[in-house]
């Protein structure tokens, strides 16, 4: 049988700035879509990151077109120092696709350039199960096995729409990405006996994050978050080709040490752009009830929803989500 949205949860509704409660953040702001860029917002929050690094990773699809660049991360790893011997992470797919098993996602990775290093599929030997603390679906969360191999993590996070989550960013890069294909993701999505992708739309984000604060649970201080918005498209890297057009400009990179705080920044600058920019990804959000995930986030203590937005490329002024869609950068393919 269908499953019913959970009624008056705000998942539909945006909350503006001056409406929310609570302390600030700190988010960083480059409108610089380059390597150079990257490496910029990322210096910033680094300063916890030290010895066996995880790059959590959305590889994507083979031939995908909107992933982050591979020569982006590549110079990032290779220009900083705790980074030289990091690895990709990934886990398999919970849908039957181009990285279902292992060895199609091996396939994918060479196809797609991510041979630049070792991509570590953490679920490849098996799954082990970390607390989550506050939880009212979970009490854990099956993620990779070799995630215990890491001491720190930094979440690399293409920023765009989804399909299922409404946006796809740094909680939906963790809480996804890092529970196992077979388990873990079986548990956010699906009912039991119910089949493949029957979990309510607002209940499906809280899970989300209740896997996610399972990962940054672990990692405690040593994790970071940069989140790029270029070719955001409604649809999720892990549709491909088939991904809808990109109709959302592009923006610039954020980077933070909140989750919560570096999410609801990307979400305030899409809701900043003119209607005609921004129609299509708020559409996306609401309709699937997305930002749910950031109430849920803020519920569950994993960061604040206010914060200072910092411009890198002025000085480090304070700056507001209406100045970031400035001059805003149209998609060039």
């Amino acid at each position: 049988m269908a499953i019913q949205p959970t009624p008056g949860l705000g998942g539909q509704t945006y909350i503006p700035y001056d409406q929310r409660t609570g302390n600030e953040s700190i988010v960083y702001f480059t409108r610089d879509l380059s390597a150079s860029g990257l490496q910029k917002a990322y210096e910033q929050v680094n300063g916890n990151i030290r010895g066996r690094v995880g790059l959590k990773l959305h590889t994507g699809e083979q031939h995908g077109p909107n992933i982050i660049p591979r020569p982006w991360v590549r110079e990032l790893r290779e220009a900083e120092p705790e980074l030289a011997a990091s690895n990709i992470l990934e886990t398999n797919t919970y849908y039957k696709g181009d990285r279902y098993t292992t060895e199609s996602h091996r396939q994918t990775l060479k196809v797609n350039g991510w041979d630049f290093c070792d991509v570590d599929i953490m679920d490849e030997f098996g799954t082990t199960l970390l607390p989550v603390r506050g939880g009212k679906w979970f009490k854990q969360m099956s993620v990779g096995a070799n995630m215990l191999n890491y001491d720190s993590l930094v979440a690399l996070t293409h920023f765009k729409g989804h399909t299922q989550g409404g946006f796809g960013g740094s909680n939906k890069n963790i809480g996804i990405g890092c529970a196992d294909g077979r388990i873990g993701k079986a548990w956010i999505h699906t009912y039991p006996g119910q089949g493949q992708w029957s979990i309510a739309t607002e209940e499906f984000m809280e899970r989300i994050s209740e896997s996610t604060k399972a990962t940054i649970d672990f990692f405690g201080p040593r994790v970071t978050y940069v989140n790029v918005m270029r070719n955001m498209s409604v649809s999720c890297d892990c549709e491909g080709t088939s991904a809808q057009p990109v109709v959302t400009p592009n923006v610039g990179i954020l980077s933070s040490t909140d989750i919560l705080a570096i999410d609801q920044a990307c979400v305030d600058i899409v809701y900043a752009m003119r209607e005609d920019e921004h129609h299509d990804l708020v559409e996306r959000m609401e309709s699937r009830h997305g930002l749910r995930q950031l109430s849920y986030m803020k519920e569950l203590g994993m960061g604040n929803d206010r914060y200072v937005l910092i411009d890198l490329d002025n000085g480090g002024q304070r700056m507001y989500p209406t100045d970031a869609v400035q001059d805003l950068k149209p998609f060039q393919g």
